[in-house]
């Protein structure tokens, strides 16, 4: 038996402003899809596959539950899924109190299958593998190994000297298919990633594994005891919460935070590699993901609404509106509804320092898009100023905004398409589209979408403060 664990964690920055904290890469969509969704099916058409277990952080939640809901939906006139439906979702989804890094939620992952003590594979949620059969022939390649009670990890096959990946040295052959491991080894510069390419046995670090649970906590008590100890606490008392699994936040949180390879896999004997021969990227910068694409004949990748004149080798991401740009040669331009960026292509991995400023300056635009999604639904921001603010909000059938009321505004809604059942005080009122309703301030109320089709409404709000903390939920069933 296979089981697939999917990591999620992880903030993006150096895609912004496109990836943010609150929607990090992973969950971003790009042509047509998610990463993370790319990687339930890719893990989904596995020979022996069970349903995937997912990790992230408790703020991502709902993403990843709509996200795995959305892969199991049929796409074509055959009525058939990108992933198989689970005959049910509870505790397929562990949530992580805070970041700790892959170490600590891989020990998670494998305290919750340790029972069965399957094969685990684990799998970053923001990896590009469009060769998904070279990826089918490595994880087989490396069962055999990983069934004896070996770590296998797999190198991909470089292509060219990269400074932005670590590197796996192989050793030799084992009777098992995989290589033994040499060494690892951390980002190098150029000079020495050229001599890794012309070397032939230096194979970059992916980040993916193949191991039991039980040999993988075997070697963590061994080499990082304070992290399986961390973890077993966590893991004891943890919590249900609707469909999700919360570990106990205390306990993680005294957990010490470090790599798989940092906490196990540079001391252990037991480690071997296999070769993965495709074109892998872990999309860590805006050059990655110009990497992956299909240029056009003057060498530019254009998404979105574009207009390019002289322009040569250069990436343009329009999410809201036009861009129009002359003579640039080598540059990202990404455009957001509330943000633009622009840069040397080359120096793309540098976005993260922007975000690292804006964060320091106190800008929301760090972390948050101008549309947030919440479990329910979504909100944005279309017109604020002083005293009012303006939001397009919109609700998903069937779900409902927390009982809540506000002290310092209060709120007028309109709505523009479906069906909302409001709530104020102990009334309810059906509103049916051009039909609009006032909530005085301190009132308490609800709004929900009684519908099936997605409910939209303009909010208008009048105070003297209109941030997002005056919001004093009573009830909510998604458990914030």
């Amino acid at each position: 038996m296979l089981q697939p664990v999917i990591l999620c964690g992880g903030d993006g920055t150096r895609l912004w402003p496109a990836s943010r904290k609150a929607l990090p890469k992973q969950f971003m969509p790009l042509h047509g899809s998610t990463l993370f969704i790319d990687t339930l099916v890719r893990a989904a058409a596995l020979p022996e596959a069970q349903p995937a277990l997912v990790l992230c952080n408790a703020a991502h939640r709902f993403l990843a539950a709509v996200q795995m809901q959305d892969a199991a939906q049929p796409t074509d006139k055959h009525n058939t899924a990108r992933v198989p439906a689970a005959e049910h979702d509870r505790g397929r989804i562990l949530l992580e109190p805070v970041g700790k890094n892959t170490a600590p939620a891989v020990a998670i992952a494998a305290l919750h299958c340790l029972a069965d003590d399957p094969v685990l594979l684990i799998l970053s949620a923001d990896h590009a593998i469009p060769d998904t059969n070279a990826f089918a022939r490595s994880v087989a390649l490396g069962m055999e190994a990983a069934r004896a009670g070996d770590l296998v990890t797999f190198g991909v096959v470089p292509t060219r000297p990269e400074t932005g990946f670590g590197y796996v040295q192989r050793g030799p052959l084992q009777s098992n298919g995989a290589y033994s491991v040499a060494r690892f080894v951390e980002k190098p510069d150029h000079k020495d990633a050229e001599s890794y390419l012309a070397a032939g046995d230096y194979l970059w670090n992916s980040g993916m594994f193949l191991f039991r649970p039980s040999a993988f906590l075997r070697e963590l008590k061994l080499y990082s005891p304070a992290i399986l100890e961390a973890c077993e606490k966590a893991y004891a008392a943890r919590t249900h919460d609707l469909d999700f699994i919360r570990l106990d936040e205390p306990a993680f949180a005294a957990c010490p935070a470090d790599s798989i390879d940092y906490a196990v896999m540079e001391h252990t004997a037991r480690a071997v590699v296999v070769p993965l021969e495709a074109a892998w990227s872990d999309l860590g910068s805006w050059q990655s993901l110009y990497d992956v694409a299909t240029p056009d004949e003057a060498g530019n990748v254009a998404l979105g609404d574009t207009v390019t004149a002289g322009c040569t080798g250069s990436f343009f991401l329009a999410q809201s509106r036009l861009i129009t740009a002359v003579g640039l040669d080598n540059m990202v331009v990404v455009e957001t509804p509330d943000a633009v960026m622009v840069a040397p292509k080359e120096r793309s991995q540098e976005v993260k320092q922007l975000v690292a400023i804006l964060k320091s300056m106190g800008r929301t635009e760090a972390d948050e898009h101008a549309r947030v999604y919440r479990p329910w639904g979504s909100y944005e921001t279309l017109i604020l100023g002083e005293r009012f603010q303006v939001k397009r909000i919109i609700v998903t059938p069937g779900h409902r905004l927390s009982l809540q009321k506000h002290y310092h505004r209060a709120e007028h809604w309109v709505v523009v398409r479906g069906t909302a059942l409001v709530t104020i005080h102990d009334g309810e009122t059906l509103l049916g589209e051009n039909e609009s309703t006032f909530i005085p301030t301190g009132a308490v109320h609800r709004l929900e979408n009684p519908g099936k089709v997605p409910l939209e409404i303009i909010e208008i709000q009048t105070g003297s403060y209109l941030g997002e903390d005056d919001i004093v939920r009573l009830e909510d069933v998604y458990g914030r």
